[in-house]
C-alpha cells in the first residue's frame, strides 16, 4: 500500500486483529477494589543480560523532579525510577503498588499500608515517613521547598501523616473525596524524604524505588536508565532503557525503519504503510484517555464573550478535520468528558458547522473584526501543527474575523499553562488533556473552575457542581451533577472542542509490547519475543 492518505479501517487492519480490537474498544474504568500487584514485566526468571531498549517521544522531559511538571512526556521518563502508592494495570484496573492495602476508614480519611522491603536506589529502606512527606510537598506549598503544580491531580487531599504503631499513613481530605483511590492510583510519585532536602539536584538527579535507575541524563539529548538489581519485584528485563526526542514525526518514523529507536509515538496516518510494509516493525494504536481542544480564557475580550466563543465552535467543521487532517483517527468532542468516562453526557452533541450562524453570532457578541492569534506546541500530539492551521484557516474563513497560527514551543507553551497564575498563559491555544481517573472531574476541575491549577475558564455553577460532587459518594447522584456540569461547559463554549486523541505508535517487531490507553510507555512491560 502507497504512503499516501491512509483510510481508518485501513490503519486499523495494519495493527492485526487484536491491536485493531483494542484500538476500537473504547475507554473503560477500572475496578476500585483491586488489591493485586500486576505481573506484567520481569519474567520471573533470569533477565536478558544484554537487552537495549530506545524510546522517541516529540519532546524530552522538562524535568526529572516528579512533582514538578505537568506532562506526559516527562512523565513517562520518570515512571521508570519513581513509583505510588497505586498504579493501574494495562486494562485500568486499579493496583497495589507500594501499598499493600488501602481502605477509607472515616469520611474523608483514607488509610495505605506500606509495603515492606523496598528500598530506593540509594540502598536505602521505604518508609512511611517517605511517603506522608510525598504526599505533602504535592498538596502543602511549604513542604519540601516546591509549589507544586500537580496540587489538583489530588485535588480534594489536605495532608498525610504517619500513623503510630503501624506501618502506615493516613490521608486526610476535604469532603468525602469520592475518587481518592482512583487520583493515587493515577499520581502522587513517592521520593525519599532525606534525599530530597539533602540536594539540590532534584531536577537533574533520580533517587526512586522502580525497576530503573538513572545511568546518565543529557538535558535536551537523552536520558539513559539502566535495570535497577535491587527491585522489589522481579527485574525487569530490559537492560538498557534510553529516551530521545524528536519533534518531526518523520524523523521519529525515519529512526524506527533505520533501527535508531524500538517505539516512536504519533505515527501520522500517512507513514503507516511505510511501518506495515517494513520487515522490522510494526503499527500499534489505542485511542487514548486524552481530549485535544482550543482554549480560550474568559478573561480578556473577545473570548470573554459566550456568544463570540459559541460562533468560534460553528465556525469549525470538524468532521472535515477529523478525516483529512487526521484521516479517521480521532473521535468528535462537544463536552470536556470523553464518552466512557464517568460523568459523560450522552445528550450533549459535538457543535455542527454553520458559518451563516457564526457570522451572525459573532455580529451580536460586538466583537466583529477581531484578530486572534492560536497558540500551538510543535510535535507533541498528533498532527497538532496540521489541526491547528485547519482551525485557524475555518475561522479566518468568516467574513467578520481572523485568525493566525503561532507555533510554539511545547515546554515554554507548558510552562506558561502550569505556572498558576492565568495571565501569563496565551489567550487563544492548542492543547491536549490525558485523564488517567477515567472521571469526569480530573478534566473539569483542573482546566474549568475558577481555581483551578490550568484554568482558562470561570463559572459559579460549574464551581459548585463540582463542588458538591467532590463531597457525594460515587453513584447516579454524583454522575449527574458531572453531566449537568458537562452541559453547561458544553452551552458556555470555553473550548473549540475538537477530538480524542489516538495514541498511535510504530514498534520493533522484535519488542514484546503493548500500548496502554493512558498514554504511558512503562518499559517494565516490554519484553523480547
Amino acid at each position: 500500500m502507497s504512503d499516501a492518505k491512509v483510510s481508518r479501517r485501513s490503519y486499523l487492519k495494519f495493527a492485526g486483529g487484536a491491536a485493531a480490537s483494542a484500538a476500537l474498544a473504547g475507554c473503560t474504568g477500572g475496578n476500585q477494589d483491586g488489591n493485586g500487584t500486576t505481573t506484567t514485566g520481569g519474567g520471573g526468571g533470569e533477565p536478558p543480560e544484554n537487552f537495549q531498549v530506545t524510546i522517541t517521544q516529540g519532546q524530552m522531559p522538562s524535568t526529572l523532579d516528579p512533582h514538578n511538571h505537568r506532562e506526559t512526556t516527562t512523565d513517562n521518563v520518570i515512571l521508570q525510577t519513581y513509583e505510588g502508592l497505586l498504579a493501574r494495570d494495562a486494562k485500568g484496573k486499579i493496583i497495589s503498588k507500594l501499598a499493600t492495602e488501602h481502605e477509607r476508614v472515616e469520611r474523608g480519611t483514607v488509610k495505605f499500608t506500606i509495603r515492606e522491603g523496598v528500598t530506593f536506589h540509594n540502598g536505602d529502606e521505604l518508609t512511611p515517613e517517605d511517603v506522608a512527606f510525598s504526599i505533602n510537598r504535592i498538596v502543602k506549598p511549604d513542604t519540601g521547598g516546591l509549589k507544586s503544580p500537580q496540587r489538583d491531580q489530588l485535588a480534594g487531599v489536605t495532608g498525610a501523616e504517619v500513623v503510630d504503631g503501624e506501618r502506615a499513613v493516613r490521608v486526610n481530605s476535604e469532603g468525602i473525596n469520592p475518587v481518592v483511590f482512583s487520583l493515587f492510583a493515577s499520581y502522587c510519585d513517592v521520593m525519599q524524604k532525606s534525599w530530597v532536602q539533602n540536594t539540590d539536584q532534584i531536577a537533574k538527579k533520580m533517587n526512586g524505588t522502580g525497576p530503573f535507575e538513572l545511568q546518565n541524563y543529557n538535558e535536551s539529548v537523552r536520558v539513559v536508565f539502566q535495570r535497577y538489581g535491587d527491585y522489589w519485584r522481579d527485574p525487569a528485563d530490559v537492560s538498557e532503557l534510553t529516551f530521545e526526542a524528536a519533534k518531526e514525526s518523520s524523523t521519529r518514523v525515519n529512526q524506527l525503519l533505520n533501527g535508531e529507536t524500538d517505539i516512536v509515538v504519533n505515527v501520522p496516518p500517512q507513514s503507516a504503510g511505510r511501518v506495515k510494509n517494513s520487515n522490522g516493525a510494526r503499527i500499534a494504536p489505542v485511542p487514548s484517555t486524552r481530549i485535544i481542544y482550543n482554549a480560550m480564557r474568559y478573561d480578556v475580550e473577545p473570548f470573554s464573550s459566550q456568544k463570540f466563543r459559541r460562533a468560534l465552535n460553528l465556525a469549525i467543521d470538524l468532521p472535515s478535520i477529523i478525516e483529512n487532517i487526521l484521516s479517521g483517527f480521532a473521535d468528535p468532542t462537544g463536552q470536556p468528558t470523553l464518552e466512557g468516562f464517568n460523568g459523560y453526557n450522552g445528550n450533549v452533541d459535538p457543535y455542527p458547522a454553520n458559518k451563516q450562524k457564526a457570522q451572525r453570532l459573532v455580529e451580536e457578541s460586538g466583537h466583529a473584526g477581531a484578530s486572534i492569534t492560536l497558540h500551538t506546541p510543535v510535535g507533541r500530539y498528533l498532527k497538532d501543527v496540521e489541526v491547528a492551521q485547519a482551525v485557524s484557516r475555518q475561522i479566518d474563513q468568516l467574513n467578520n474575523v481572523s485568525c493566525s497560527v503561532q507555533q510554539r514551543d511545547f515546554t515554554s507553551l507548558a510552562g506558561e499553562l502550569t505556572d498558576g497564575d492565568i495571565e501569563t498563559g496565551p489567550n487563544f491555544y492548542l492543547i491536549g488533556w490525558g485523564n488517567a481517573t477515567f472521571d469526569a472531574s480530573q478534566t473539569i476541575i483542573p482546566l474549568l473552575t475558577t481555581d483551578g491549577a490550568l484554568t482558562s475558564y470561570s463559572n459559579d455553577r460549574v464551581d459548585r457542581l463540582m463542588q458538591e460532587a467532590q463531597n457525594m459518594s460515587d453513584g447516579d447522584q454524583r454522575k449527574q451533577k458531572l453531566q449537568q456540569a458537562n452541559k453547561i461547559l458544553h452551552d458556555q463554549a470555553p473550548w473549540i472542542f475538537l477530538n480524542r486523541q489516538y495514541s498511535v505508535y510504530g514498534v520493533n517487531q522484535e519488542l514484546q509490547w503493548k500500548p496502554r490507553r493512558d498514554e504511558r510507555i512503562n518499559a517494565y512491560e516490554i519484553s523480547q519475543k
